[in-house]
């Protein structure tokens, strides 16, 4: 493995010279736990890795130290570079030893950060890399409380950077150094600040060139300047007359370019971003002037077979679903994902909310948290990282400051405060937002208000929310709020009734499918809030609860099952697509001959049938149908028609007798 690394740094020197080079990092590490007490066993492994990756687990999640070592050979031509090293996620906790030397350390598993090493490098010889990573939980790294599976290890890619003397810096906040700060976006003009983040081993000036490329490619602003290297920042002001403002529907990016000194020893890099307004109202977005409602679903870290080691072609499969669902929005929870999802939401019009990782787990033995000066300052460097890594982004439209805090003990408030001046000092472009299902002084501080309610699930009736929405139109409706909510619902799980309690803690998709239902008819008419948010668009591990996975998602772990909510909510939103669909079609044998049929159409007026016989249905909400009860018996095929769409089921009805007071399907002519 050493001898290809050597060969692809080869080549590279084989190439014309440029001043910037990277190199992927992702090949021949070796990995062994740290209670290994040698490296002579360890396992060769490819970035992205987890310990945790290991399907002979069985939902045992593994809390513990792993080391990843490579050895890595420099050419000697690099002794007059600089050389960086970037790891795009370490989960949580991580320590690089180059060549035994300490190089640095990062404590938070969910953003990029970088290194140089090249005080620590041998020019011409092998090099020695050593990473020492930890997933085991601390009470000084957020986030201190969650549900998800921190799964650990080099998780995300990582990559040799190479740079002439003075380059555009590599180490500011785990960026490439460019940022674009936007203080307006019309159909007019484009205005705003770059601000450039230069390194240099020598005091002095160089020349620099700011290029702004439109969509079609077309050079748009072009600016020359000589400016001082001396640590602080370059801001340059940047005014585009007409843009192409990025939206849903046309999401136009542009091509920010910096070059640093002249000929072939010019530094360059190249970011992408879109011009665009976020205004909040309170109970809508503005985005350039128009508004929207959002139909968001929140998004979580794993799936079935790269546990938390996701990929571009991960995400591209994820996203793709979250389109066919009809959402306009998805919220990152608890931490940022890898940049290739928000390169797609760029690409393809998705608005994104990322939170930081201030978050309270519904467990009463956690500690959400920690009133130290270590908590406090690691939450605040892990907001600057989040805001400036995805700064560029025009998908990212809110940064999210905490979900769920409890108000008992230590005052979390101060803190929230602290955490909201940060994030809107560092990017005042965009809106503040938390989720809360706490009354007091935490929800009146973030610049957008997520209300997560569970009326009717565990406690309740679903009809309380009508309730709780009048008392917040009556006292609250300057707050600019928007609602969360959400179920678990498991496949396997059948014939149970609707409360946990019934079902010694079984959660079917039944249950989950009617407290959806549910609350998108009392939300029907709601003109009050500026989003919806489904809580989750598909389970996630979580070995902390009773089986391993938190089961809240439209679809499985493993992505091969739609549960009946997702067709709900396919038939509410996506409006390009017409959907047909029958609740409750895995239960198939039935012991009950009293039967009653839930159907989802956006396609129209849905006709059901059982054999030649038509049932009568009545529209129970918007694209929710519920027929009228029969008594069956035996094996009966039920068909629906809306359209030109169809679906169907076949069940297998055993009972004893048949009951009185139901009448049997009604039989009719000419279909």
């Amino acid at each position: 493995m050493k001898r290809y690394l050597l060969l692809c740094l080869l080549l590279a020197l084989a190439a014309p010279l440029r001043a910037r080079e990277i190199h992927p990092l992702n090949e021949g590490w070796r990995f062994f736990f740290r209670s290994e007490t040698s490296s002579d066993n360890a396992r060769y492994v490819t970035l992205p890795h987890s310990w945790n990756n290991d399907p002979t687990l069985e939902g045992v999640l593994i809390e513990t130290s792993g080391n990843y070592q490579n050895d890595l050979y420099i050419p000697a031509e690099w002794a007059s570079k600089r050389v960086f090293i970037r790891f795009y996620g370490a989960q949580n906790v991580a320590d690089l030893f180059v060549n035994g030397y300490f190089a640095g350390c990062h404590r938070g598993g969910a953003t990029a950060f970088t290194f140089e090493i090249t005080d620590r490098l041998h020019f011409g010889a092998d090099n020695i890399l050593l990473m020492r990573v930890s997933n085991a939980a601390r009470n000084d790294v957020l986030p201190t409380s969650a549900d998800m599976n921190f799964y650990g290890g080099l998780y995300r890619e990582a990559e040799l950077i190479v740079t002439e003397r003075t380059a555009v810096s590599p180490l500011y906040l785990g960026t490439e150094g460019v940022l674009v700060h936007q203080r307006s976006a019309t159909k007019a003009k484009a205005e705003g600040e770059i601000e450039v983040h230069l390194t240099s081993l020598s005091d002095g000036s160089c020349p620099l060139t700011l290029t702004i490329a439109a969509p079609d490619g077309r050079t748009v602003l072009t600016k020359n300047l000589h400016v001082k290297v001396d640590g602080k920042p370059v801001r340059i002001a940047y005014n585009i007359a007409s843009p192409e403002l990025w939206c849903a529907g046309r999401p136009a990016l542009y091509t920010v370019t910096i070059k640093v000194g002249e000929g072939p020893h010019s530094d360059r890099v190249s970011v992408r971003t879109g011009f665009r307004e976020i205004k909040a109202l309170p109970s809508a977005l503005l985005l350039n002037g128009d508004s929207m409602k959002l139909h968001g679903v929140t998004l979580y870290h794993d799936n079935a077979v790269s546990a938390g080691t996701l990929t571009a072609a991960d995400y591209r499969t994820d996203l793709h679903e979250i389109r066919t669902l009809g959402a306009n929005a998805l919220r990152s929870a608890v931490m940022p994902h890898a940049h290739a999802l928000y390169d797609l939401c760029d690409e393809q019009g998705m608005l994104v909310w990322i939170d930081t990782p201030l978050r309270q787990a519904p467990f009463l033995s956690d500690a959400g948290y920690f009133a130290t000066p270590t908590f406090e300052q690691n939450g605040l460097e892990q907001l600057r990282e989040i805001v400036a890594q995805n700064l560029n982004h025009p998908s990212v439209v809110m940064w999210g400051i905490f979900s769920r805090m409890r108000t008992t003990g230590d005052d979390v408030t101060p803190y929230i405060r602290q955490l909201h001046r940060a994030a809107r000092e560092l990017d005042p472009s965009r809106p503040t937002v938390a989720v809360s299902e706490r009354n007091g002084g935490i929800n009146f501080i973030t610049d957008l208000i997520v209300w997560r309610k569970e009326e009717g699930w565990n406690k309740g009736r679903p009809d309380n929310l009508t309730v709780w929405l009048d008392g917040l139109r009556k006292e609250w409706s300057h707050l600019r709020s928007a609602i969360e909510y959400g179920g678990e619902g498991f496949l396997d799980h059948r014939n149970y009734t609707a409360q946990p309690r019934h079902a010694a803690g079984r959660m079917p998709e039944e249950r989950q499918a009617r407290f959806h239902e549910e609350y998108a008819r009392l939300l029907e008419h709601d003109s009050l809030l500026w989003g919806i948010w489904l809580e989750n668009m598909f389970d996630y591990g979580s070995a902390r609860r009773r089986y391993g996975i938190n089961g809240c998602g439209l679809v499985t772990l493993d992505r091969r099952s739609r549960k009946d909510a997702f067709y709900l909510y396919k038939a509410l939103w996506n409006k390009q697509e017409p959907t047909l669909h029958i609740a409750d079609k895995r239960t198939t044998p039935r012991t009950d001959s009293r039967q009653s049929f839930r159907v989802y159409s956006s396609a129209g007026e849905p006709v059901l049938t059982i054999g030649r016989d038509t049932v009568a249905m009545k529209r129970y909400a918007r694209c929710q149908y519920r027929s009228d009860t029969v008594s069956l018996s035996g094996r009966v095929t039920v068909k629906v028609k809306a359209g030109a769409l169809s679906d169907s089921v076949t069940l297998q009805i055993n009972c004893a007798s048949k009951p009185k007071g139901y009448p049997a399907p009604r039989r009719t002519t000419g279909r």
